[in-house]
């Protein structure tokens, strides 16, 4: 594997201290609250994005050490090739949030939909644009079926522990 080295730009702090009963994505997280501290380096980039109802986050997945290249993911029960998935469990580590923008004071980030950990590395921001990031008519492979009530009830178990 090429090595490259990516530096982060901030912290997220959440209420998560643990994987344990933690939501598996933000839909599932829709009133757990974070906050983001941009590194003052990066400040000026925050210019004009309080505009943005939602962004989407990049960040280091930390507490991760090891990768699998299958998994059984949650909301399922067989086996899948890990990029099937949203398994943290990646041979890059590298996890992804759209969240709700609550509000920008100064470098902190208020947001919703935190379904990280306390600490995480934020790696990027990009701003959520409805009509060029959503897509229709498309195919969900094994999720194909699965109610959204199922996403947002589904919390973390041990598989994945660190």
């Amino acid at each position: 594997m090429n090595e490259w080295i990516i530096n982060s730009i901030g912290t997220i702090s959440t209420p998560w201290k643990s994987i344990d009963n933690m939501p598996i994505q933000p839909l599932g997280a829709e009133a757990v609250k974070g906050t983001i501290k941009i590194f003052d380096e990066y400040l000026a980039g925050l210019a004009a994005l309080e505009g943005f109802s939602h962004i989407t986050l990049l960040y280091k997945l930390h507490k991760i050490t090891d990768y699998e290249l299958t998994v059984i993911p949650f909301m399922d029960k067989s086996p899948k090739g890990i990029f099937a998935t949203r398994s943290p469990k990646r041979p890059n580590a590298i996890g992804i949030s759209t969240v709700e923008l609550l509000k920008i004071e100064g470098n902190l980030l208020h947001f919703s939909g935190a379904d990280m950990l306390n600490g995480t590395p934020l790696l990027d921001i990009k701003p959520f644009f409805e009509k060029f990031d959503n897509r229709f008519n498309t195919r969900q492979g094994w999720l194909e079926g699965r109610d959204e009530n199922d996403i947002r009830k589904t919390k973390s178990d041990d598989r994945f522990k660190m």
